[in-house]
């Protein structure tokens, strides 16, 4: 077996992990590559954070996430774990989590089109500190709602416990294949989120930013600066990450850790 390591190197805990991880593999004769292409797995060291790096770069190759962060909803291996997790592999006592992800475009009010890359959590409209976005949220080319806000939320079930929940949104078992839309402080009734098919398509078109207001989409950090009739138009990815998932915890432990 061969393993491509992505570390967080701004956190000693995950630099350690890293040097945990080395000896490991040398004692169990796993080979580490630098070339992720030649990898059969992706160790990801590090938060939640990391493993959406890991995601991006992962080329649907199975990841497993060792948790050097807070919360860890998506890097449930901890530290102390790598050597036990890896002989479960090794043993084939494993399975795959497959996760759906989004991707889309931002199409210019001149016809430009932006690429989106594809996306793990979630694809995001949002703004600097100050004044507020007026947007429609369009869903399969018929308008649901005309906002003021500071920005809309399109989650994935795995981004349910991410942006998503700060901001009220629900909690989705990650394996489902849905697609959330959570408004972000809206100046309106209609402040609760709406469940969508995964097959839906979802425009979210900037009518105007107020009060010296900058927007910008965002798919899993990244950003992308947008303008005044710009729409940012998003769907389900054809691509999805694959989790190295162990027997050892459930969603449903995963959730009841973090919640205490």
């Amino acid at each position: 077996m061969k393993i491509y390591i992505n570390c967080d190197d701004f956190k000693k805990t995950a630099k350690k992990a890293q040097k945990d991880l080395i000896r490991i593999c040398d004692e169990l004769k796993i080979e580490i590559t630098e070339n992720i292409d030649e990898a059969d797995i992706v160790c990801s060291i590090g938060g939640d954070g990391t493993l959406l790096k890991s995601a991006s770069i992962s080329n649907t190759k199975p990841i497993l996430g060792i948790n050097c962060g807070t919360l860890g909803f998506l890097t449930e291996i901890e530290p102390n774990d790598i050597k036990k997790a890896l002989k479960e592999i090794l043993d084939n006592n494993y399975y795959i989590e497959n996760r759906m992800m989004l991707e889309g475009e931002i199409i210019k009010a001149n016809g430009e089109k932006i690429k989106i890359p594809p996306a793990l959590n979630e694809v995001s409209i949002s703004k600097n500190i100050y004044g507020v976005v007026r947007f429609d949220a369009v869903i399969d080319g018929k308008l649901i709602n005309s906002y003021t806000a500071d920005g809309m939320i399109v989650s994935t079930p795995t981004g349910s416990t991410a942006y998503n929940l700060s901001c009220g949104g629900p909690i989705v078992d990650p394996t489902a294949e849905i697609i959330t839309l959570t408004p972000i402080a809206p100046h309106t009734i209609l402040n609760r989120s709406i469940i969508l098919s995964n097959s839906s398509i979802i425009e979210i078109k900037i009518n105007e930013l107020r009060g010296d207001a900058k927007a910008f989409a965002l798919y899993d950090g990244n950003s992308i600066e947008i303008n005044e009739g710009d729409t940012v138009k998003v769907k389900k990815s054809d691509k999805i990450t694959q989790i190295i998932k162990l027997n050892w915890k459930s969603f449903i432990d995963i959730i009841r850790e973090n919640i205490n």
